[in-house]
């Protein structure tokens, strides 16, 4: 239930900070909803235990690549991390809407 809701969140990439949002839903240990930024509308399909949630995002600009994201809540903020590829990680934060 803590992931549940609307969040805001930033990636901290290399090619600077990217905003978006997160509409989240968990049932069962299935997390689902929608990511929207500057690669458009993404659906979230993927697994939640608790206040924990991972999911991955295929995205296609500015090329095709796989994210891998794994995030924890924890009241009203959300963090964890993305990893892009073969970018590597970077740390994602966010504020529940």
């Amino acid at each position: 239930m803590a992931l549940d809701g609307n969040w805001n969140i930033e990636i901290n990439s290399p090619m600077g900070v990217q905003k978006g949002t997160l509409e989240l839903s968990t049932a069962g240990g299935k997390l689902t909803g929608k990511q929207k930024g500057a690669q458009g509308e993404l659906p979230v399909d993927g697994k939640a235990d608790g206040d924990k949630g991972s999911w991955s995002a295929q995205v296609t600009t500015p090329f095709p690549m796989t994210l891998e994201f794994d995030v924890t809540a924890a009241g009203d903020a959300l963090s964890g991390t993305v990893k892009a590829g073969s970018f590597g990680s970077f740390p994602v934060k966010g504020t529940r809407a």
